[in-house]
């Protein structure tokens, strides 16, 4: 099976079926993800515990890069310390920008995981943008609930 076979496979198991999905009430932060270019809108929900994202979850209407982008997000990061999330979202957003996902330090590619089939989005430039929607979002939601326990 080819790279590309794979990366578009994957992006449409989690559009067609996308994992973590939905509000999280109460919750200890949210931030809203929009590119009012492509009409992207997306809300992401996290729960903080023990100085871990213990459960994450996220809504809204998008194409198929921000949604499945979103879901590969959600089940990345989940269980994860705040470090943890942000050292995966710096090298999501360097493999998406760069195409590589560590200076020498940090994460490596393979820690990516399932995220690492996104890395064919770099060929559309546009759709960069797209990708790192939920990932914005994500940041601005954990920056919010600094004060959590």
């Amino acid at each position: 099976m080819s790279t590309d076979t794979i990366y578009l496979n994957t992006i449409l198991q989690h559009y067609r079926d996308p994992r973590n999905r939905g509000t999280l009430e109460p919750c200890d932060g949210k931030a809203r993800g929009h590119n009012p270019n492509c009409g992207d809108d997306l809300m992401v929900y996290l729960r903080t515990r023990e100085e871990r994202l213990s459960e994450i979850r996220f809504e809204g209407k998008g194409c198929a890069i921000s949604l499945s982008s979103a879901s590969m997000m959600t089940e990345a990061v989940t269980g994860k310390s705040r470090d943890e999330v942000m050292a995966i979202a710096r090298a999501f957003r360097r493999l998406m920008q760069d195409g590589v996902a560590t200076e020498g330090k940090g994460v490596e590619p393979a820690a990516l995981g399932e995220l690492a089939v996104m890395e064919g989005i770099r060929r559309y430039e546009a759709r960069i943008k797209c990708a790192l929607l939920a990932w914005n979002a994500l940041e601005e939601a954990l920056a919010g609930s600094e004060g959590d326990r």
